[in-house]
């Protein structure tokens, strides 16, 4: 069984960078599609990111889109998120997830193992 562990988060102002890193354990996660969401208070958990098992293929939102990037390195059992240009409304909890197969999903059905989150504000 998978173990996700994310760290990276923190308090930022506007405008500032952010690295996340997710660890996976237990087993290698290098056959699975790897997304990013997160969760604001009062709001539903919505989809950041995904990158499928080889890496070879990402989806953004729309919201994040040319700000952030996500990558992976299999060898490490990593994946990351760099966050660039942080804005206020990208406060929330990051969750690391691996999905059940290797392809890209944004849907959180698709996702069969979750981190705890790691809390990024950002200040205006």
């Amino acid at each position: 069984q998978v173990q996700l562990v994310e760290s990276g988060g923190g308090l930022v102002q506007a405008g500032a960078s952010l690295r996340l890193s997710c660890a996976a354990s237990g087993r290698t996660i290098s056959s699975k599609g790897m997304g990013w969401f997160r969760q604001a208070p009062g709001r539903e958990r919505e989809f950041v990111a995904a990158i499928t098992g080889s890496g070879t293929g990402t989806d953004y939102a729309d919201s994040v889109k040319g700000r952030f990037t996500i990558s992976r390195d299999n060898a490490k059992n990593t994946v990351s998120l760099q966050m660039n240009s942080l804005k206020p409304e990208d406060t929330a909890v990051y969750y690391c997830a691996a999905a059940m197969f290797g392809s890209i999903t944004r849907t959180i059905r698709g996702y069969f193992t979750w981190g705890q989150g790691t809390q990024v504000t950002v200040s205006s």
